[in-house]
């Protein structure tokens, strides 16, 4: 008798835990626990001007299906033209002369050029390559 009730003192411990959670932002597994799901930060807006150095400029507008954008940049003194860029996680990615380009956020100073240094809302192709946002004051 004793134990059986010794039995029925563990049973009972092993099923007081915590209740599981119901809550409905997740999936329940065949094991009963719920997988979060996780909840990605709002898409940045690369739309606007963007300003390089000697001439750099780069113009982004939102074209069409979201995620999409025509890019028109002067990247250099000698070369200009017009891309179609596709948002990847938080980067734009378009080809440019046959080469498949990237425009990573990131501050002056990682675009390598000393006329951007110390901004800090900025995309970079490459280094030597960069354009900044100026925020405008109020």
């Amino acid at each position: 008798m004793k134990a059986l009730t010794l039995l029925a003192a563990v049973a009972l411990t092993a099923c007081s835990g915590p209740a599981p959670d119901t809550s409905s932002d997740g999936n329940m597994t065949s094991a009963g626990s719920v997988e979060r799901k996780a909840t990605a930060p709002a898409p940045r807006d690369y739309a606007g001007r963007w300003i390089g150095v000697e001439g750099m400029v780069l113009d982004i507008a939102h074209a069409g299906a979201p995620g999409h954008y025509d890019l028109t940049m002067q990247w250099d003194l000698d070369n200009k033209g017009k891309f179609d860029g596709t948002a990847t996680g938080d980067t734009i990615l378009f080809d440019r002369n046959g080469i498949r380009e990237t425009l990573r956020p990131t501050n002056g100073d990682a675009t390598g050029l000393k006329y951007l240094s110390g901004k800090t809302d900025c995309l970079t192709v490459k280094p030597g390559e960069g354009y900044c946002r100026e925020r405008l004051s109020r």
